[in-house]
């Protein structure tokens, strides 16, 4: 019996292809898998992302990558809107698993036939499975997101602590002290909860924090090849 055909579609918030995360899934997942690199931003200006994807005061934002390396915040419902037309674009070309490359938490979206993969959905109960009754520190990049993403960890034994560093502030520094910062209040284990968090991110966070650090789209690219 042989394997049905494969192919990776992968989604950024941001413009793709992202140099700083297409590296972590190429060491995990096979080079005789074809892969589609899509964003929700690709192709727009400053003036249309801003005009599209602004931030709406109160409301729950992200934040990515752009191509030339600059950072933009986005509205979290219109990247919702806008990954479930990029869904079908990338099933309509033959993808047969879709991999979403951000870990915030997204309502609703689906897929015809291709097998989806959410790291939202996956990352904080096995976290949790990990952890047990040991206190989490999670480091994220927006000081909103403490509680605009506090649901998706209410399987965790004990209420998260947390600690915020942009990946993309280009200052490993800032990452090191939030991991120190969740140490100092007796985190046993740091979770990394942004794909903009790389492999020297993890060090930095280990390093200072003297304990285990999970970079989200290391475990989410490790479980997306063994789908693939």
């Amino acid at each position: 019996m042989t394997m049905r055909s494969r192919k990776l579609g992968t989604i950024t918030i941001g413009q793709a292809p992202r140099p700083d995360i297409t590296p972590i899934l190429d060491a995990a997942i096979g080079a005789d898998v074809p892969r589609l690199h899509v964003g929700l931003l690709d192709g727009l200006g400053r003036e249309e992302i801003a005009a599209r994807f602004a931030p709406v005061a109160g409301q729950p934002e992200l934040i990515t990558r752009l191509l030339d390396g600059s950072v933009v915040t986005i509205d979290r419902h219109a990247a919702q809107e806008a990954a479930r037309t990029k869904l079908g674009d990338l099933e309509a070309a033959g993808c047969t698993t879709i991999l979403l490359l951000c870990t915030g938490q997204f309502a609703s979206l689906t897929c015809r036939t291709a097998w989806l993969v959410e790291p939202d959905r996956i990352v904080p109960p096995a976290v949790a499975a990990l952890a047990g009754d040991r206190q989490v520190g999670i480091v994220v990049p927006l000081a909103s997101q403490i509680a605009s993403e506090a649901g998706k960890w209410a399987g965790l034994a004990h209420p998260p602590i947390y600690a915020v560093a942009s990946p993309y502030a280009g200052d490993d520094a800032a990452v090191a002290a939030a991991a120190r910062g969740l140490r100092d209040q007796w985190a046993d284990i740091v979770v990394m909860d942004c794909m903009g968090f790389v492999e020297h991110h993890r060090r930095a966070a280990a390093e200072s924090a003297d304990c285990p650090v999970i970079l989200s789209n290391a475990l989410i690219a490790k479980l997306t090849a063994e789908v693939l």
